[in-house]
């Protein structure tokens, strides 16, 4: 049976625009779901190649369930897999870009979340801070590959929460319910003020990059909540993402490791650069602070009052 994928409208585009993000049921086929799943599962096995900074593959006669156990984020999987660089431009995710971002849309990260039960949450945090775009376009595309909700660690987020438009401070945190990842306090709101976002397999959530969001730990006594999320902004912004050769100025610095996804791109005598490689995210297992912190999630400063 052919798939209808969702007619995306300006109430749509509106309700983005107030709430800071927007559920889209529906916008996977079964056939995609379980395509995506069966990715998931090659991915960690190691089946798309092992050059993925700190992951160890698992053993060759483990079985499915114990394979993913083991991994709680691998970023870039995009760059192991043909199936997940697809994903980046799927129907559903374009419309709803070219919606709330423009006609020109280009793509810099994947994450692919796995999350078995008792694995961590992430703390509060907003994707601008890591993902600078200037322009404040940045949208991230949240493709649920099984059911989410409070019980398995599905999305909460703060509606509203992206008007502000500032970048609040992050500091380190130890709460064993979440990640290695940093945290952010110091916002003009209460853990009461979030609501869950509850979705089947098959949605995508979109929400924007100065969305305060978090989740918390799949409490569920079995099952997964595995996720790929994508993240977009437009093209005719710049992304200084990361520091420049020596020679250039920040001011015009452009990350170009980049996959487009609609319309043209205005920089695009620029070329592309092959810079992003794979990694694991540490989910906390012998702590945060022995060293196996990613270089590119280190906090710029270690504050340690600010409790929200």
């Amino acid at each position: 049976m052919t798939h209808t994928y969702p007619v995306i409208t300006e109430a749509h585009a509106q309700f983005y625009q107030e709430n800071g993000y927007l559920v889209i049921e529906n916008a996977l086929s079964t056939a995609e779901i379980e395509e995506l799943r069966s990715e998931t599962t090659a991915i960690c096995r190691g089946e798309r190649g092992t050059d993925i900074r700190n992951y160890t593959p698992p053993p060759a006669d483990a079985s499915s369930e114990d394979v993913l156990r083991r991994y709680l984020c691998i970023h870039f999987p995009h760059k192991l897999s043909a199936v997940m660089e697809d994903y980046l431009a799927h129907p559903t995710i374009v419309d709803v870009a070219k919606a709330v971002i423009g006609p020109n849309v280009k793509c810099m990260q994947s994450m692919l979340f796995i999350k078995a039960a008792g694995k961590p949450g992430q703390a509060w945090h907003q994707d601008e801070e890591f993902i600078p775009t200037r322009d404040r376009s940045l949208m991230g595309g949240w493709i649920a590959l099984d059911d989410a909700n409070p019980e398995n660690g599905g999305l909460w987020v703060i509606p509203g929460s992206h008007k502000h438009g500032i970048i609040w401070p992050q500091q380190v945190q130890n709460d064993p319910r979440f990640d290695c990842t940093i945290e952010t306090w110091g916002f003009p709101y209460k853990d009461e003020d979030a609501i869950p976002v509850e979705v089947k397999a098959g949605a995508i959530v979109f929400f924007n990059g100065y969305l305060l969001h978090r989740s918390l730990p799949n409490f569920a006594q079995s099952g997964y909540r595995r996720v790929l999320v994508n993240h977009y902004m437009s093209a005719e912004s710049l992304l200084p993402w990361h520091l420049p050769d020596e020679d250039q100025w920040m001011a015009i610095a452009d990350y170009r490791d980049i996959v487009m996804v609609a319309g043209e791109d205005p920089h695009g005598w620029k070329g592309t650069v092959d810079i992003a490689q794979p990694l694991l995210r540490p989910d906390g297992e012998g702590g945060c602070d022995n060293g196996t912190r990613p270089k590119d999630e280190q906090p710029r400063s270690k504050i340690v009052g600010g409790i929200q």
